[in-house]
């Protein structure tokens, strides 16, 4: 990391301190009004130079976006709890049994995204989805909320039945696709309710 000007420390510095405080980024015009700049160009100035040092990130088309490189690996690092919610057949589609509640360790590493309040995670049981290198026993982390798109692995209701199956759309007709040959496609005769999208799958090495 290259050697930071006073300046650029001092604003190093704020940012950190307004950030652990749990007080959001400061904005560059908050910036130019701390240091008492005459606007906020010149703060432009300095933040460009501490990206370019490493110092700082800027996730591009988000407010407030800054953020310490140091802090965002070490969140990046943290580990969070996602709930398991039982298990669901990644096979034929059947009643999924709810299991106790259950909350899993993971870190933004592991599983590529942030955590939300619409995260949860289901252990796998069956072996249709091989072909998306989805095991059984492996656990799922899915996200409830976004429409899936075709070709994403979803947890669906299916005809009141639940299972872990590819979304596919055929002349404007959702269905389910597995990714096993042994199995055949789920097409609803009642109802396709989809309970979450699959964002990061977990597997354990040693069985």
């Amino acid at each position: 990391m290259h050697s930071l000007t006073d300046q650029q420390q001092a604003i190093r510095d704020f940012i950190e301190r307004e950030v652990t405080a749990g007080r959001p980024c400061p904005s560059q015009r908050e910036i130019a009004g701390h240091f008492g700049f005459a606007s906020k160009t010149a703060a432009a100035c300095h933040v460009r130079a501490l990206v370019k040092k490493g110092v700082l990130a800027v996730d591009a088309g988000k407010a407030r976006s800054l953020q310490l490189v140091s802090l965002a690996r070490a969140n990046r690092r943290a580990a969070v709890e996602i709930p398991l919610f039982g298990s669901i057949p990644a096979g034929f589609g059947r009643d999924r049994e709810e299991e106790a509640d259950e909350c899993i360790p993971v870190t933004i590493d592991s599983i590529g995204f942030k955590p939300t309040r619409n995260t949860f995670a289901l252990r796998v049981s069956g072996d249709s989805m091989m072909g998306k290198h989805i095991l059984d026993g492996d656990i799922v982390v899915l996200e409830h909320g976004p429409e899936p798109r075709p070709g994403q692995v979803v947890a669906a209701l299916i005809d009141r039945k639940s299972t872990l199956k590819t979304f596919v759309v055929k002349n404007g007709k959702p269905f389910l696709k597995a990714e096993n040959p042994k199995y055949p496609d789920l097409i609803p005769s009642d109802e396709l309710m989809i309970q979450g999208v699959v964002r990061a799958v977990l597997r354990r090495l040693e069985k």
